[in-house]
């Protein structure tokens, strides 16, 4: 399960960095010129998340996509009242701690890491 939930949330993650850097999947509104920050952020998504997708670096990575997930949601969302649901923040809440939960637990058995593993005794 473990494996699924990682494979899962890099898959829906790479989702919205590619939106951001690529506008695929297609979004209704395009963003044609993304803001430095909105560029990292959409670097972090799609290539972090990709790599989250088939374990490899998991731990690192994770933490690393926890904290953006923390910044976006305190910076985009938090300004607009306390709430999640209210503010829209409910899925960057979700992740970070999906992503912090990651960083603990490891990439599971299906992942690279696993491999990399098996290739080294």
């Amino acid at each position: 399960m473990l494996s699924i939930m990682r494979i899962i949330a890099g898959f829906l993650l790479m989702q919205h960095g590619g939106q951001k850097l690529f506008n695929v999947p297609r979004a209704p509104e395009a963003m044609h010129h993304l803001p430095p920050l909105m560029l990292v952020a959409g670097l972090l998504e799609c290539f972090g998340g990709f790599l989250v997708l088939i374990g490899a670096f998991t731990r690192p990575i994770s933490f690393i996509l926890a904290g953006e997930m923390a910044v976006a949601y305190f910076l985009s969302h938090a300004p607009r009242g306390f709430w999640p649901i209210l503010n829209h923040g409910e899925l960057a809440v979700i992740y970070c701690f999906v992503f912090l939960y990651l960083s603990v637990a490891g990439s599971g058995a299906w992942s690279v890491e696993r491999i990399w593993q098996v290739d080294r005794t």
